[in-house]
């Protein structure tokens, strides 16, 4: 599979993920969960999934 659709299927899910804990947790403003959410998930790729983002940018610098 192509590493870009790999890395933002799972963007999108840890986006998923952290909405649905948040939400669980108690944060019931649309606003605030969007936006928590992002903050959540964006710290969250940035840990996890590092080998994801190693993988889509050898493969964009191998195009070139």
């Amino acid at each position: 599979m192509h590493p870009a659709l790999v890395y933002t299927a799972s963007r999108i899910a840890l986006l998923l993920v952290a909405a649905g804990v948040l939400y669980l947790l108690g944060l019931r403003d649309p606003f605030w969960l969007l936006v928590a959410s992002f903050l959540v998930s964006g710290l969250a790729s940035y840990v996890l999934l590092s080998k994801q983002r190693d993988a889509l940018s050898s493969r964009i610098t191998k195009n070139r």
